[in-house]
């Protein structure tokens, strides 16, 4: 099976390869020849997932699916949330966007977080969604050197570590993204193989 990912995202795409099987095969939007920027105007992470989805089956006529991901933290009333990217302005700038946080923080003894990410499926004219939701604290300080975005400050409940210092397997088996992405799989296996 053939799958559009709808992102531009080189990690991402990197980190949702290696979670599915040999059995479905994902081509990226640079693969499509889509070199368009969907903007992502909805209020909800679900809604910027359908918004991505729908333009690329709607323009490239291709079975897709798109994400959106975002870090809801418990003492600032879910934010950044679906503004997780552009947190600290444009242009988005993950360091920018972590330093925001920790300042943000600074005083709070409320440090608890989830990252939720949200797919949007669009496989033979029907829709599907997906949900996955990572529970954890936001650490003071940055720590480790791997993944992107928010991982190094990002502690998930009941690890020492961050993301940022995780293998991406152990990552990819407890991660918001990853919990999305195997139910994705498993609705994709047990559908359509």
């Amino acid at each position: 099976m053939k799958l559009v990912f709808a992102t531009n995202n080189l990690n991402k795409l990197k980190e949702v390869q290696e979670m599915l099987s040999s059995s479905i095969e994902i081509v990226s939007l640079k693969d499509i020849n889509c070199f368009d920027e969907v903007d992502e105007t909805e209020p909800t992470l679900e809604g910027n997932a359908k918004l991505k989805a729908d333009y690329i089956t709607e323009n490239f006529g291709y079975n897709c699916f798109a994400d959106d991901t975002g870090l809801e933290v418990e003492s600032l009333d879910g934010k950044p949330g679906v503004y997780s990217a552009r947190f600290a302005g444009e242009p988005a700038n993950s360091e920018h966007n972590m330093q925001k946080l920790l300042t943000d923080l600074e005083d709070n003894k409320n440090r608890k977080a989830q990252f939720r990410t949200a797919v949007c499926l669009n496989l033979d004219n029907k829709q599907y969604l997906f949900e996955g939701v990572c529970k954890g604290d936001i650490l003071k300080e940055k720590q480790g050197e791997k993944g992107f975005g928010y991982d190094p400050i990002f502690k998930p409940a009941g690890f020492s570590e961050s993301f940022a210092e995780m293998k991406s397997e152990e990552k990819n088996k407890i991660s918001h993204r990853g919990i999305a992405i195997q139910q994705l799989v498993a609705f994709l296996k047990e559908n359509y193989s």
